[in-house]
């Protein structure tokens, strides 16, 4: 039997250091970075989807990043079936693919080995299902796959309409909820080796601080812009705008709302998210969380618990 590769996951909530992480890590065992964002993957998103800068993606090898433009589709069956290539790619050339990212869902994906069978598409529910999101909204909506599949709701935002659509539509076509899909997926043996480091702040207080000053510092670096682009092409933009970090912007340039109050939305919205992936990241075994603001140095414990991983290698 094939020895299974190593690889290192760094996950954790927005804001709680997982770039700079996986740059000392990188540069320290000679890795090689796959985003697991489900955004970072866009073209000219930069500044809302907290994308790696120029120099940080000079620093290490990046993948996954800054590769799609924002009218095409990116999901967990796409992210899944590219990380693996790119973990076969890296591994080849004796690197260690670094998995990094706050999606919990294309990370749980990727080391648990699910496979996405591709689903065809009901016209006749799904334009059933437009007609609804229309009518009712998309709280609405989103109630209804509360409903039927509680799991798999807890882990999309109600403004993500493409994610819940897809999921009543596969329900009613096929009678399958599609966490019962994902776990039916699952393979007898996961397979990699996997290093589970999260990045987090003892204190919730000080973690929703940090969101608030990265929020800030994103209308200095110009996110506005972004949202403005976001907003005109908001039709075929569908991923980018149902977005943390532009759609709240929308009422603005509606006329609807003050500057202030959508970057006092996006802070709150940032930290519901943040929340949810505490939530996400505390139920999967096997986490060895890192805390900035501990008593001890999060990034050297980090770089003792990946030698000790790696030493085998």
């Amino acid at each position: 039997m094939e020895e299974r590769k190593k690889i290192i996951v760094i996950c954790g909530p927005t804001a709680s250091g997982k770039t700079g992480l996986s740059l000392v890590l990188a540069q320290k065992f000679g890795g090689e970075i796959i985003s697991a964002d489900s955004m970072q993957v866009y073209k000219n998103l930069d500044v809302g989807t907290a994308k790696a800068t120029k120099e940080e993606q000079a620093a290490a090898k990046h993948h996954l990043v800054d590769f799609l433009d924002p009218s095409q589709p990116y999901n967990v069956e796409i992210f899944t079936r590219l990380a693996k290539e790119k973990i076969e790619e890296i591994s080849s050339r004796g690197s260690i693919p670094l998995i990094v990212g706050g999606t919990g869902l294309y990370i749980e994906s990727l080391v648990n080995g699910i496979t996405f069978t591709e689903q065809n598409s009901d016209k006749t529910v799904r334009k059933q299902l437009e007609q609804q999101l229309e009518e009712n909204g998309k709280e609405w909506l989103h109630a209804q796959l509360v409903l039927i599949d509680p799991q798999y709701a807890a882990t999309v935002h109600p403004n993500n309409a493409v994610r819940v659509m897809r999921a009543l539509e596969i329900y009613h076509t096929t009678g399958v909820t599609m966490s019962q899909q994902i776990a039916a997926s699952k393979p007898k043996e996961k397979p990699y080796d996997v290093l589970f480091l999260a990045t987090g702040f003892a204190d919730r207080a000080k973690l929703y601080e940090n969101i608030d000053r990265r929020v800030d510092v994103m209308v200095q670096l110009g996110v506005l812009k972004e949202a403005e682009y976001v907003y005109k092409n908001k039709d075929s933009f569908v991923n980018s705008a149902a977005a943390i970090g532009y759609k709240e912007f929308f009422p603005y340039f509606d006329g609807e709302q003050t500057l202030c109050e959508c970057i006092d939305t996006l802070k709150k919205s940032s930290r519901h998210y943040a929340k949810r992936q505490l939530t996400w990241f505390n139920r999967m075994e096997d986490i060895n969380w890192l805390f900035v603001d501990g008593e001890e140095d999060y990034k050297a414990k980090a770089v003792h618990l990946a030698e000790d991983f790696l030493k085998d290698n």
